[in-house]
């Protein structure tokens, strides 16, 4: 077992090598100088080749992707050029931002879809599990923009008007201490994700409770709510985890739009302006935090999925 997840382990440090090389490249190719957008448009000559030297943007292009590479691993991860400082003192609140966020989405949104998915399978063909399937079903058609509207809409209007549309925490003040901005952008994000878990699950769980070993329990004349928690959930639980998986690394990048929109002050908001600013050094942290989260969330639900099933295992070390 410890080989098939170190192979995966060198497969994902190899994707992500490859998606810093494309980002490296990627903004390469934006218009505009480095040097330039941050001394400004009134910075004399002889500044902007000094920053330039400074900078290493006179050296051949795969001497400075090793250069920033050495950083990415370092911690060094460059001079913002809107800020025209550290990119590590601008984004590390934001990160902070961001991670609660995810956190509080992923712990509510994770086991709600269980809880659904579970519910909509013991009730196969009846209302509840009608009303959960079609639920799902709208959530999941609807992009993330349109149900943050509807979301502000509702509670942040004329409709009941009881939670803040837009961030309400000053500039560097933690975004906890307004727990109420927190709501909509992880509403939001909740019913994006939760969904995709509770089909999955649901569809999971009715194959499992048609199985053999599970039909074999219950002529046994094992308690049904031992059957679902002892034999039938443990074998649901492995190809959900792959999904759970996707989903956490969706809202990774999902969690752009969802800040822009309540103008929350994560790294989705942060990556907006670092656009906007063509400030290259932040938009290429970023799109490697945002890929690496990525490729860590997906490791994670391969190991998960090899522990907790034999056949991978078996197909592994084949």
């Amino acid at each position: 077992m410890t080989p098939i997840i170190l192979r995966r382990l060198g497969t994902s440090v190899l994707i992500l090598l490859a998606v810093s090389i494309l980002v490296f490249v990627a903004t390469l190719l934006l218009p505009g100088d480095p040097a330039q957008a941050i001394l400004g448009q009134q910075a004399t000559p002889e500044r902007l080749a000094a920053l330039r030297e400074q900078m290493n943007l006179n050296d051949p292009a795969w001497q400075r992707y090793l250069s920033w590479l050495g950083g990415l691993v370092t911690g060094d991860f460059g001079v913002s050029a809107a800020s025209g400082g550290p990119v590590t003192d601008l984004l590390g609140e934001r990160i902070g931002a961001s991670l609660v966020l995810l956190a509080a989405a992923g712990l509510i949104s994770i086991p709600v879809g269980l809880l659904v998915g579970t519910y909509s399978a013991l009730r196969q063909g009846r209302t509840g599990d009608h009303v959960v399937t079609g639920t799902s079903l709208v959530l999941a058609a609807l992009p993330e923009f349109v149900i943050g509207i509807a979301l502000i809409t509702l509670f942040s209007t004329t409709v009941f008007a009881i939670l803040p549309s837009v961030t309400m925490a000053p500039p560097g003040e933690p975004v906890w201490n307004y727990p109420l901005q927190l709501v909509l952008p992880t509403m939001t994000l909740v019913l994006m994700v939760t969904p995709y878990i509770a089909r999955m699950m649901r569809a999971t769980m009715m194959e499992v409770l048609d199985s053999g070993y599970v039909e074999m329990a219950r002529l046994k004349g094992v308690p049904e709510r031992q059957v679902i928690l002892r034999h039938a959930l443990p074998h649901a639980l492995s190809p959900v985890a792959q999904v759970i998986a996707i989903q956490l690394a969706w809202m990774a990048g999902g969690v752009v739009v969802v800040e822009f929109l309540f103008r929350y002050p994560g790294i989705g908001q942060a990556l907006v302006d670092a656009v906007t600013n063509r400030d290259v050094q932040v938009v290429q942290v970023l799109s490697i935090l945002i890929a690496a989260v990525y490729i860590v969330v997906n490791l994670l639900a391969d190991v998960v999925g090899i522990l907790t099933n034999p056949k991978l295992r078996t197909g592994g070390a084949r």
